[in-house]
């Protein structure tokens, strides 16, 4: 019996479009919006040098996520997405946590506990199958 591993499963496509779509989405907003979603959001929640940090994370977001859509170097784009999403969970999830309490903040996190998370299985297992990235 052949043991498979999960690097090669075709269902890791699903992670990446997921996780992929939602960093490429947001890198996007970050320059349609700037001060909703990029600086404007940077400076409200006190990230330094708001108007240099708002479009760097907007376009590590699109190259990122957009590899990791297609399936390139999907492991080495986990990477600057972990720090982006880890800041965002740290400065703007961690104060409803202190503020209103655990439910509150779990909540509101609930988008960035799934990118997390979908970012440490690619992180850990790769692309998968369909992607650049597969070799057999």
């Amino acid at each position: 019996m052949k043991k498979h591993r999960p690097a090669g499963y075709p269902g890791n496509i699903l992670i990446r479009l997921m996780v992929g779509l939602v960093f490429l989405c947001e890198g996007i907003l970050k320059f349609l919006m700037p001060e909703a979603y990029g600086y404007g959001r940077f400076v409200k929640i006190g990230i330094p040098y708001p108007h240099f940090f708002g479009p760097f994370v907007g376009v590590t977001e699109i190259i990122c996520g957009s590899f990791l859509i297609i399936g390139l170097w999907t492991r080495y784009s986990a990477g600057p997405l972990l720090i982006v999403i880890l800041t965002a969970i740290y400065t703007t999830k961690l104060p409803i946590l202190i503020d209103k309490g655990f439910w509150a903040a779990a909540h509101e996190a609930r988008t960035d506990y799934c990118m997390l998370m979908g970012l440490i299985f690619l992180l850990i297992y790769g692309a998968g199958k369909y992607s650049v990235d597969y070799s057999h």
